[in-house]
This record gives structure tokens, C-alpha cells and sequence, in this order.
């Protein structure tokens, strides 16, 4: 049966019983993960005021995937992506826990903190090529443009309430109870893991041997780059990454010295973003087809770099609440095409690897971004380094809007299974 538009695609997709228990555990990790988020930024700028400081440790978040995640793409080719997603789950818990433990006693310091998000990055480096690639192992082949948009939904949901939660939790109880609300949220998704049954995958013969796993990484790169489609997208969500997206890393700085909004300022801004990516991903999970979806890509990545630059520009702390919205909504927008169109276009034995480097890209992109902003911010100013990156971003969006024709003929056919 083709997934038809509207809400009934929504719910049937939840009805499927791997995916739905995937989601309600997912959707109570991923509220703890954005407590956790605003917290760390929240800590970050109470121990230094400093935008190098954000900077630093969104860098040490996000930079580990720049070095695990082709490898660990690799690594979901071959192992389950449900065992893979399992492990690095739980280690992600204990990192929780120990940053609690440290900031409940007293004992955390920015470089101890820089250390611990960046162990915790790599964790989560190796567990979002296998999360990707678990998602099509839960829902039939016609629902996977849905499902994809569902788990946006999902996420941006938790980015709504999450910092919402977290500034209540930081302002009345303090930054440690955050962490441990983290902690306590990957029971949650542990137990709905341990509950999916996935139908066994064929094995290679016994005793046949197998690439390397650095040449599956370099296959799957060579794959990647040679695609008309999949090169093209993923170059343009690479530098929307590094020159647009920093602006969710370092709106402590803007919430506290820009606004001067404190931590209720910066839970604002945070939940902005996800209100409009939720209206994004409903609207996408409505949809229920990837036709078209290349022009929706294309698109809202110029409305992204225009909402960032009137974010940028503004003194009005409730214009720029508006602007984050729509920042959010064709953040979400962009990003969550991009990635169904990829998974429409890659043949299954090549999944783990191709998603990996969205996954890098999504996740190391940020990284240099607010780095590389961060430190130009103690020179220039927050707002400087964002509106260039806006101004870069849509100059070459400009070159790949002119292909757009041969990109959609390349990623909109699906891949072989």
C-alpha cells in the first residue's frame, strides 16, 4: 500500500510495532538530551563568560563525529545497527551520571568539562551512523519518507521541551539536576530497544573474507562524491553547518550579553528553534512522498540563510524569538529532505556508510562552525562572523540551485535494496 498524504500516513506509520516503541523511548531520551545541551552551554558560560569558551565545547561535542563517524558508518554496514545503538547508549547514560556527579561536588572546570563532551561526542559519533541506518530496518520501504520526518518531529519536540524543563530545573534546583534528568531519560529508550525484533540479516559465508574496514570508508566516500545527487546535497549541508548552524551553539552568548535574557532568555531562544522545527516536520511527515523534495530542499536552505541574517541583525529580542522560528522550521526543512532523499537514493549494503558522513556533516559541521565563530566573536562580536556565514551560504546555494534539475533526476528514483 503507497503511503497517501496526511495524517493517516502519520499514524500508520506509528502503528508498526518496532517503530512505535522506537519512538516513545526515543522521545524521552531525546527531551533529557536537550536538558542536557542547554545545560552544558549554561555551564560553559557561567565558568567563563567567554565566546571562545562556547565555542571550545561545542567543538569538543560535536568535532568527535569528524574522526569516528566514516568508520563507524562502516561499522553499521557490518554489526546491527540495533546492537550498535544499544551499547553506545549506555555509555552515553554513564557520561550523563558522571557529569552530574562532578558538578553536584563542585569539582567541574572548563577544560574537565571540554574533556567529558568530548568522550561523550565520540560515543554519540559512533551511535548516529547505526541510529540513521536503523530507522529503514522499522518501517516498510513506502514509509520511510514519513518515518524519517516523524523522527524530526520527534527530536524537535524534545528541543521545545527540553529547554523549557532544563531553564526551569537550572533557575529553581541548579545545573546538575539536568544531567541527572539525562541520566534517568536513557532508561526510557534503553527498555524500548531491548523490546524491538528485527527479522535476521544475511551473514557473509563463513570463513570468506572480508574488506578492510578502511576500505569500506573509502568506498563509501568514493561512492558519495561520484553520486550527481547525493555529492551536491551533501556539500550544501556542509556549509550550512559550519556557517549557519553554530548560531544554535552560541546563543548562550546572545541570550546572556546580546539580550541580556540570562538562562529563562536562553530557554527561549532554544524552544523557538524547535517550535518551527516541529511545524517543519509535521508538515514533511504530511507530505509522504519524496517527490519534489529536492526543490523543498533547495529552497528552504535560502530561507535558512535569510531568517539567520535578519536573526543576526535585529535589537528586538521578540523579533529575533520569531526569526529563530522560521530558522528552525527550514532548518528542519532542509535537513530532514536531505536526508530521505538520501536514503531513497543509496543502495542498502551502502547506507551505514553514506549516512555517516551526513551524520558528520550534521554533527562536525556545527562543530568547526562555533569554533571558528566563537573565537572571531572575542574580536569582532557574535553577530559579525553569523551574518558573513549567511551572506557565504547563499552565494553558493546560487551555483547548486542551477543543477537542481539533474540533482532531483538522481535522488528522487529509489536506490537498489
Amino acid at each position: 500500500m503507497s503511503t497517501s498524504p496526511g495524517l493517516g500516513a502519520i499514524l500508520r506509520v506509528l502503528r508498526q510495532s518496532n517503530f512505535g516503541i522506537y519512538t516513545a523511548g526515543n522521545a524521552v531520551s531525546l527531551i533529557g538530551t536537550w536538558m542536557q545541551r542547554i545545560a552544558i552551554g549554561w555551564l560553559t558560560w557561567e565558568l567563563t563568560g567567554s565566546g571562545t569558551w562556547l565555542g571550545i565545547v561545542a567543538f569538543a561535542d560535536l568535532c568527535p563525529s569528524l574522526l569516528v563517524g566514516p568508520p563507524a558508518g562502516a561499522l553499521a554496514d557490518r554489526v546491527s545497527p540495533l546492537k550498535v545503538t544499544t551499547v553506545s547508549q549506555g555509555l552515553a547514560m554513564g557520561m550523563s551520571l558522571l557529569l552530574f556527579a562532578l558538578t553536584a561536588i563542585d569539582l567541574m572546570d572548563p577544560y574537565l568539562l571540554a574533556t567529558i563532551v568530548f568522550v561523550n561526542g565520540v560515543v554519540l559519533g559512533v551511535n548516529q551512523p547505526a541510529r540513521l541506518a536503523l530507522v529503514p530496518s522499522l518501517v516498510r520501504s513506502e514509509d520511510l519518507s514519513t518515518a524519517v520526518a516523524i523522527n524530526s518531529v520527534v527530536f524537535n519536540i524534545a528541543r521545545f521541551i527540553g529547554p523549557a524543563i532544563a531553564g526551569v530545573l537550572i533557575a529553581t534546583v541548579g545545573i546538575e539536576s539536568a544531567f541527572a534528568v539525562n541520566a534517568a531519560s536513557f532508561v526510557a529508550f534503553l527498555l524500548a530497544l531491548f523490546r524491538i525484533r528485527l527479522p535476521a540479516e544475511p551473514r557473509p559465508p563463513r570463513g570468506s573474507a572480508r574488506p578492510s574496514i578502511f576500505r569500506d570508508v573509502g568506498e563509501g566516500i568514493r561512492f558519495t562524491f561520484a553520486h550527481p545527487g547525493i555529492g551536491p546535497m551533501l556539500l550544501l549541508l556542509a556549509v550550512t553547518g559550519v556557517l549557519i548552524r553554530p548560531v544554535i551553539e552560541l546563543l548562550p552568548g546572545f541570550a546572556a550579553d546580546v539580550f541580556e535574557r540570562g538562562a529563562t532568555g536562553l530557554a527561549i531562544l532554544s524552544s523557538s528553534v524547535g517550535v518551527g522545527a516541529i511545524a517543519g516536520g509535521l508538515w514533511l511527515a504530511r507530505r509522504g512522498s519524496a517527490q519534489g523534495l529536492t526543490r523543498v530542499a533547495l529552497a528552504s536552505t535560502l530561507a535558512l540563510a535569510l531568517s539567520t541574517a535578519a536573526f543576526v541583525a535585529t535589537e528586538i529580542f521578540w523579533f529575533s524569538v520569531l526569526c529563530l522560528v522560521f530558522g528552525g522550521l527550514t532548518m528542519v526543512v532542509s535537513g530532514v529532505a536531505a536526508q530521505t532523499l538520501i536514503q531513497v537514493a543509496v543502495p542498502r549494503l551502502m547506507r551505514g556508510r553514506v549516512l555517516s558522513l551526513y551524520g558528520l556533516i550534521f554533527r562536525g559541521g556545527p562543530a568547526l562552525g562555533a569554533l571558528g565563530m566563537g573565537f572571531a566573536s572575542e574580536w569582532v562580536g557574535l553577530r559579525p562572523p553569523l551574518l558573513a556565514g549567511a551572506l557565504i551560504t547563499t552565494l553558493f546555494w546560487s551555483v547548486v540551485w542551477r543543477r537542481r534539475g539533474r540533482i532531483a533526476a538522481s535522488l528522487e528514483t529509489p536506490g537498489a535494496s
